[in-house]
C-alpha cells in the first residue's frame, strides 16, 4: 500500500508494471545466457579435439558473453525495485549504470584482441582446418546473429539499456567469430597472415562499440539532455488557456523515463487555483502528447508588464 500511495504521490508506474517490464528484459536475458553457453561450448570442444586454437579461443570469449548476461540480470535485479523514500524516482538508472560494466567489458576484449592479433603477426598460429571446423563456426556464426537481432530488437521494443549494450557485445562476437571464419578460408590458401590483421581490424570495431555505448550511458547519468523538440512542448503550453509565455524548457533521463521542467508566465492578478489547473492541464498534455516522458515540473511566474 505504500509503494502505491508513493506511485501515485510522484506520478510513475505502479510497481506492479515496472516489474512486468524487468521480467519480459530477464526472460530475454536467460535464453540468450542459456544460447551464448551452448554455443561457446561446442566451440571449445571441437577446438580442442582438433587442436584449433583460435576456434577454442573464440569459444572462450563466447563463454565471457554469459558474463554480460549476468551482470545484465544483476542490472535489472535493481533496476526493477520499487520506489522507496531513498530513491523517490526509481531505481531505472541502475541499468544504466550497468550497461557500463557491459562497455568496459568491451573496452578490455578489444584490447586483449588487439595484444593477440600484434603477437600472432610475430607469432603465427596454424590450426588444423577441416570440414567440421567450418561447421561449427558457420552453425554458432548463424545462432549469434539470430540472438543479436532479436535482442536489439527487444531491447529497443523494451527501451532497455541492457538489452541494447548487449546485443553490442553480440554483434562484438559475431565479428569475432567472423574473423576466425575469414582465417580458416586464409589458411586454407596459406594466407597465414589474414588472422592477426583481421582480429586487429574487429578489435577496433568492438573498441568503437564500448565507446558508443560508454558516451550514451554516461549522458544518461550525467544529466545530459534528452533529445526533444522544444518547439512542440511551447506550442503545446502556448495552447493551454491562461498561459502568456513559455520559457527555461529543461529535459534530461533515459528515452523511457524522460523528465521535463519549465516556467511559464501567467497573469499575475490570476488566482493559484487557477494557476494550479493550468500546471496540470501542461502536465497531462505533454505526457500524451510525447512518449517516455514520465515528470514534468511546472514553474509559474507573473507576466512581467
Amino acid at each position: 500500500m505504500l509503494c502505491k500511495n508513493l506511485g501515485l504521490l510522484y506520478n510513475i508506474p505502479m510497481v506492479t508494471d515496472v516489474q512486468k517490464h524487468y521480467q519480459k528484459i530477464r526472460k530475454i536475458l536467460l535464453i540468450i545466457l542459456a544460447l551464448n553457453w551452448l554455443t561457446a561450448l561446442a566451440k571449445i570442444i571441437y577446438g580442442l579435439s582438433s587442436r584449433c586454437a583460435s576456434m577454442t579461443a573464440d569459444g572462450f570469449h563466447s563463454l565471457s558473453d554469459g558474463t554480460s548476461n549476468l551482470i545484465g540480470l544483476l542490472g535489472i535485479h535493481f533496476a526493477c525495485q520499487p520506489v522507496d523514500k531513498d530513491h523517490p524516482y526509481g531505481h531505472k538508472k541502475y541499468e544504466t549504470f550497468f550497461s557500463l560494466i557491459i562497455s568496459a567489458m568491451l573496452f578490455i576484449l578489444a584490447f586483449n584482441l588487439v595484444k593477440q592479433g600484434w603477437n600472432r603477426l610475430f607469432n603465427p598460429v596454424i590450426p588444423q582446418v577441416d570440414a567440421g571446423s567450418f561447421v561449427i563456426m558457420i552453425v554458432t556464426l548463424a545462432v549469434n546473429f539470430l540472438v543479436m537481432r532479436y535482442e536489439h530488437k527487444r531491447g529497443t521494443a523494451l527501451k532497455s539499456d541492457i538489452l541494447i549494450s548487449d546485443s553490442m557485445h553480440t554483434k562484438a562476437d559475431i565479428f569475432t567469430s567472423f574473423s576466425v571464419l575469414a582465417s580458416l578460408v586464409a589458411i586454407k590458401f596459406g594466407f597465414t597472415i589474414a588472422d592477426p590483421i583481421i582480429t586487429i581490424f574487429i578489435a577496433l570495431f568492438i573498441g568503437h562499440a564500448a565507446f558508443e555505448i560508454a558516451k550514451q550511458s554516461a549522458d544518461v547519468l550525467c544529466d545530459t539532455a534528452v533529445f526533444l523538440d522544444d518547439h512542440k512542448i511551447m506550442d503545446i503550453v502556448l495552447k493551454t488557456r491562461g498561459v502568456r509565455a513559455c520559457h527555461k524548457i529543461r529535459s534530461r533521463g533515459r528515452i523511457d523515463d524522460i523528465y521535463i521542467d519549465l516556467h511559464v508566465q501567467v497573469n499575475p492578478d490570476m488566482h493559484i487555483d487557477d494557476a494550479h489547473q493550468i500546471s496540470d492541464r501542461i502536465e497531462k498534455t505533454i505526457k500524451s502528447a510525447i512518449p517516455g516522458i514520465t515528470d514534468v515540473v511546472v514553474h509559474m511566474e507573473p507576466l512581467k508588464k
